[in-house]
């Protein structure tokens, strides 16, 4: 009669090297099991290449060898990639920025123009910038028209927008991207322009665009003020150097701490605007000290021969200095971004 069989389940076998004790079995706190080639992150076993360089003498170098001297990034390359970075921070949803000035001529559209081409030249998203002004705005004059269509027809035909192939027949693009709704061309028309009629429009623009700047009028007390207002996540305050044109600026924030947007004034931007290189009497860095005081930052972004055109802009055409300085802005202002990051 055959023996018995073991209940017991049989147990491997275990070789053991002589004198070494019985090897084990590897063990993970977390109870997983590298499978493959885990563990074998490019980060830790891939040398990466030096960064080419873009700008000043190493640039030069770099092409002068057929590019075989490589020596890498500047500090100033490193910083344009740093900010541009900041820049294309995700978004979830729309960011609504308004555009403000109580004092007219002190570039409020041209930087309107400038901010929103170098948010949609930079970002993959979709930005568009809207004339609020009650007064015939001039903001469609900056990039080429494209259609005859105003923010009056999209109102119209509201209802019928489904698509953004739909939404974009009413707007024009610049080389950006960019893209801007018009005015009315008649004032008498676009008076009546009210706060019902702005935010029936942002209703509509937010569900195709990720960032949306209205340029505001200069007066705070027309109708569509109130809904710009309390519909903004930042404000931009656009200042000349001059005392009365950051006089204008300073009243404007206390017109806003007054009627209770003073959480938006503590968050907003400060731009100084057409900063020319001498700058005369005026102390630029105690105006400057003097809104920092009260807003989240101060940009300064000096004077452009291709801005004083007052013609279509192109950033082509931008100084090296003007565009850094909007790169700067874009990247202070892409830092409140982050509340409506994409989790």
């Amino acid at each position: 009669m055959p023996p018995a069989r073991s209940t017991q389940s049989a147990q491997p076998t275990r070789y053991v090297a002589r004198g070494h004790p019985p090897l084990s079995p590897p063990q993970y706190p977390d109870h997983s099991y590298p499978l493959g080639d885990a563990g074998l992150d490019t980060a830790r076993f891939v040398r990466k290449p030096k960064r080419e360089p873009k700008s000043g003498w190493r640039r030069a170098v770099y092409v002068a060898t057929g590019k075989l001297v490589n020596l890498g990034e500047s500090p100033a390359d490193r910083r344009r990639r740093e900010l541009i970075s900041r820049v294309n921070q995700p978004l979830r949803g729309c960011y609504r920025i308004a555009m403000l000035s109580l004092k007219g001529g002190v570039g409020k559209t041209t930087i309107t123009t400038t901010l929103g081409s170098t948010f949609a030249s930079l970002r993959g998203d979709r930005v568009i910038a809207v004339d609020a002004n009650p007064d015939a705005g001039t903001l469609s004059q900056k990039i080429p028209i494209e259609t005859t269509a105003t923010v009056r027809h999209l109102l119209r035909d509201a209802d019928r927008i489904t698509r953004y192939s739909d939404v974009r027949t009413y707007t024009s693009q610049g080389s950006s991207r960019l893209e801007i709704l018009a005015s009315d061309s008649d004032p008498a028309v676009s008076e009546a322009f009210s706060e019902h009629d702005y935010l029936r429009v942002i209703s509509v623009l937010e569900r195709f665009y990720n960032i949306v700047l209205t340029d505001c009028g200069t007066g705070l007390m027309h109708s569509a003020m109130k809904g710009v207002l309390d519909s903004a996540d930042m404000l931009v305050v656009v200042s000349s150097g001059s005392l009365d044109g950051a006089r204008s600026a300073s009243a404007t924030l206390d017109w806003l701490d007054a009627h209770g947007y003073g959480d938006l004034v503590t968050q907003s931007v400060v731009v100084i605007n057409s900063v020319r290189p001498k700058a005369g009497s005026v102390d630029l860095d105690k105006l400057s000290a003097h809104f920092a005081a009260r807003v989240r930052a101060v940009a300064r972004i000096p004077f452009d021969p291709h801005l004083e055109e007052g013609a279509e802009i192109e950033l082509e055409r931008l100084t090296n200095g003007t565009r850094s300085a909007l790169l700067e802005l874009a990247a202070t202002i892409a830092d409140g971004f982050s509340g409506y990051a994409v989790g």
